[in-house]
């Protein structure tokens, strides 16, 4: 599938997962990136080399020529995208923090659903509204 944007893929079944990209489409001010959650048929086109294990155990980017960064590396590349978050890129850039933002998120992924109850994610879900954007509306067309 070639769209014009890197598409993040996450666990849209995680509160603390889906309140992050609804944060994320406020951010992504000029639509460079492509929201899909994992459990969406239409992955598997464009991932076929993504097993659903590796898929639930971390966000992970598709960027526009087919490279896949996992993790906080995905963290870093959507970032360096989006002007309020380029100084999180910048700190993860730093040599060696990106090796600890690894464990930190390896941490909270492992965590999230835990994370979630304790922080109140499905409410605050609800608080904060997904902006519609015609990039998710090709994900959400019948093939």
């Amino acid at each position: 599938m070639d769209l014009n944007t890197n598409v993040v893929i996450y666990d849209g079944d995680c509160p603390l997962c889906t309140f992050q990209m609804k944060l994320l489409t406020w951010m992504d001010w000029f639509n460079v990136t492509t929201l899909v959650p994992l459990s969406n048929p239409k992955i598997q086109s464009i991932a076929p080399q993504l097993k659903r294990e590796d898929l639930m155990a971390a966000i992970h980017c598709i960027d526009k020529k087919g490279k896949i960064q996992r993790g906080a590396r995905c963290i870093r590349f959507v970032s360096l995208r989006m002007p309020l978050l380029i100084p999180l890129a910048i700190i993860l850039w730093i040599p060696g923090v990106i090796w600890i933002a690894e464990k930190v998120y390896q941490w909270i992924s492992a965590n999230r659903l835990i994370l979630s109850r304790v922080f109140g994610c499905k409410d605050a879900c609800g608080i904060v509204p997904q902006r519609q954007r015609k990039q998710e509306d090709v994900f959400n067309k019948p093939s």
